[in-house]
C-alpha cells in the first residue's frame, strides 16, 4: 500500500470513529454550530461582539480576525479544493439527528469552515493571547463539528486549520501586529501624585469624548474615577483653545498639572499648551483613535487615573512646525502631511473597521491617485515632485503607507516618508507595490530619520494637516523637535484591558446605584 493510500486509510477510520462516537450534548450543538459558521457569519458576530464590548486591543484583534479569514477563504475556495477535488465522506454511519439539512456541494479537501475558525482565532490571538484563547474552544469546535456531521474526513479539517493559521500569518506581512506593551521603552520621567484627582484641571471636549460604552459619558466618567479634580467641559460656543488658556492658569496655581479628554485634535491643543507652561499633562483618550494616547500607553480612562494616582510618566518629543521667517505655525505630536497623505488616511480610516487597515489602505490608495496631481517643491533645497510627504513625531512602525504606532516618543527624531512622482511610471509603480506589501523595497519610496528638515517652495500647496487637523500652509516650512518638551502620565506597568473594563462596569454600576438611592430619597 502506498503512503497516501495508507494515510487515507487511516483519514476513513477515524472518520468512522467519530461518525460512530455518542457525545452527551453534542447532537444538539455541534449540527446548529456548524450551521451557523455558514459563510463566515459566526465570525462576523463575535467581530462585531469584539468591537462594540472590547477596547481597542479587542478592535484590532476583530478586524485582523476578518481580514485572516478573507485570505483563508480566498485560499481555500479558489484554489486548494480545485486543485484536490476530493469527494466528500459517505455519511451512511452518521445518524440522521446529526446530518445537515443541506448537504455542501463542493469538494471535501481541505475544510472551508475550518480553515476560516482558525484563521480567525489566529487572527485575534496575534493582537491579542487573552482574546485568543476566548476564540479558540469556539473554533475548535466548529472544525470538530465538520467530521461529526460527517461532511469532512478528518484530514480535511486539519489541513483546513494549518492552511487558517498561515492565512493568518500572512496579513502580518501587510500589517505587523501592534507590539504589546509598549511603553518599557519609554523615558520614565518624575510627575506629582495626585490622591483621587486632587490639584488636576481636566477639561473635556464632549464632541469627542468618549465615556463608558453604553453606561457614562466622559465627564461622569471623570468623577468617578477622580472625584477631587476639577473638570471643565466644552460647551456649544465655547473656544477650546481660550478654555485650555484658562486650564492651563488654573493648573499653574495648583499642582502644575493639566488634564485633557478628547481627540487626537484636542490632545495636540493641550500638549501644546503644556510644553510652553511647563505642565505636566494627563491624556484621557476620548477620541474615535487615540493614537498619542495609545502610544503613551494610557488605553483606558484607567490607565491615566493610575498613573496620577502613583505619580508615574514618561518624556515625549514635541514637533514643531514654523515658516519660512522662524514664527510657529503649529506643533504636532503624531503625524505632519502635505499631498494626498490626508485624503488617503480619511478613505483609510472609513473603511478599515470594515475590511483591515492594510485593504482599505490600498483601495484607498487607489482612489486617490486616480485624480491626484503631484506636488512640486523643495526638500531641504533639493527640487521634488512627491505625490506626498509624511513626518512623524518619533519613528512609527510598520513602513510605507500605514503606519500604526511608535514604540518611543523621545527619540528626538522625525520619521519623514515621501513618495516620489517623477519617476518612470511612477504612479503604477506605487500601487503594485503597495498592493504587494512591498513598498519599502519601492525606488518610489524613500524612508529617512532626521532631526529637521525644510520645505519650500509651497506655493502650489495649498493645506498641511497635522494630528486630525487641518491648515493653510506657507510658501515655505520648517518642521524640527522640541526634544523632551513634555511629560506625560503613563502607568509604568501595563494594565490588563479586561481587567480595566471589569473595574469600569464595577464603578458605573455602583454609579448607578448611587444616583437610584439619591432618587428615591424623600
Amino acid at each position: 500500500m502506498s503512503p497516501m493510500s495508507r494515510m487515507g486509510a487511516i483519514d476513513r477510520r477515524w472518520f468512522e470513529r467519530v461518525a460512530s462516537a455518542r457525545l452527551a450534548g453534542a447532537e444538539q450543538v455541534l449540527p446548529r454550530l456548524s450551521h451557523a459558521a455558514n459563510h463566515g457569519k459566526l465570525w462576523f458576530a463575535t467581530a462585531g461582539v469584539l468591537a462594540v464590548a472590547g477596547g481597542p486591543t479587542a478592535r484590532r484583534a476583530a478586524r485582523r480576525g476578518i481580514g485572516a479569514l478573507a485570505v483563508a477563504s480566498l485560499a481555500t475556495n479558489t484554489v486548494a479544493k480545485y486543485a484536490t477535488r476530493r469527494r466528500r465522506p459517505v455519511i451512511d454511519a452518521v445518524p440522521l439527528v446529526r446530518r445537515l439539512a443541506k448537504a455542501p456541494g463542493t469538494t471535501s479537501f481541505p475544510s472551508g469552515h475550518s480553515a476560516s475558525a482558525a484563521a480567525f482565532a489566529a487572527g485575534v490571538a496575534l493582537e491579542s493571547s487573552r482574546y485568543g484563547a476566548l476564540v479558540a474552544p469556539l473554533a475548535a469546535a466548529v472544525a470538530f463539528s465538520r467530521v461529526y456531521v460527517g461532511v469532512h474526513y478528518p484530514g480535511d479539517v486539519l489541513a483546513g486549520c494549518a492552511l487558517g493559521v498561515a492565512a493568518a500569518a500572512v496579513t502580518c506581512y501587510w500589517w505587523p501586529p501592534r507590539p504589546q506593551p509598549l511603553h518599557p521603552l519609554h523615558t520614565r520621567a518624575a510627575a506629582p501624585a495626585l490622591t483621587r484627582g486632587e490639584g488636576l484641571v481636566v477639561v473635556v471636549n464632549p464632541g469627542s469624548g468618549k465615556g463608558v460604552p453604553g453606561r457614562l459619558p466622559a465627564q461622569d466618567h471623570l468623577r468617578l474615577l477622580l472625584p477631587k479634580a476639577e473638570i471643565v467641559e466644552l460647551g456649544d460656543g465655547d473656544d477650546l483653545g481660550e478654555l485650555l488658556d484658562e486650564a492651563v492658569a488654573r493648573a499653574g496655581q495648583l499642582d502644575r498639572v493639566l488634564g485633557v479628554c478628547g481627540g487626537d485634535g484636542t490632545v495636540n491643543a493641550a500638549c501644546e499648551r503644556a510644553a510652553r507652561a511647563g505642565l505636566a499633562l494627563a491624556v484621557f483618550p476620548g477620541g474615535t483613535f487615540n493614537h498619542f494616547a495609545l502610544d503613551a500607553g494610557v488605553a483606558a480612562f484607567e490607565d491615566t487615573a493610575y498613573a496620577l494616582e502613583h505619580g508615574e510618566a514618561i518624556r515625549v518629543d514635541l514637533a514643531r512646525v514654523a515658516d519660512g521667517s522662524g514664527r510657529d505655525v503649529t506643533a504636532f505630536v503624531n503625524t505632519f502631511s502635505i499631498g494626498l497623505y490626508p485624503d488617503l488616511v480619511r478613505l483609510r480610516e472609513g473603511m478599515e473597521g470594515r475590511i483591515g487597515k492594510w485593504p482599505a489602505a490600498a483601495i484607498a490608495l487607489v482612489r486617490v491617485l486616480r485624480t491626484a496631481v503631484p506636488i512640486r517643491l523643495q526638500v531641504d533645497g533639493r527640487p521634488r515632485a512627491l505625490w506626498l510627504l509624511f513626518a512623524g513625531n518619533g519613528h512609527y512602525q510598520p513602513e510605507g503607507l500605514t503606519p500604526t504606532h511608535r514604540p518611543r516618543l523621545d527619540e528626538g527624531l522625525l520619521d519623514v516618508r515621501t513618495v516620489d512622482a517623477d519617476l518612470p511610471l511612477a504612479r503604477t509603480r506605487l500601487v503594485i507595490s503597495a498592493l504587494a506589501g512591498a513598498l519599502r523595497r519601492s525606488h518610489v519610496y524613500r524612508g529617512e530619520r532626521v532631526r529637521s528638515v525644510r520645505l519650500t517652495g509651497l506655493e502650489g500647496v495649498n493645506s498641511l494637516a497635522y494630528d486630525g487637523e487641518t491648515a493653510t500652509a506657507p510658501d515655505a516650512l520648517l518642521l524640527d523637535k522640541a526634544a523632551r518638551a513634555l511629560i506625560v502620565y503613563s502607568p509604568a506597568e501595563p494594565q490588563d484591558e479586561l481587567a480595566q473594563r471589569a473595574r469600569t462596569a464595577t464603578a458605573a454600576i455602583a454609579a448607578g446605584a448611587t444616583a437610584s438611592r439619591s432618587r428615591s430619597m424623600p
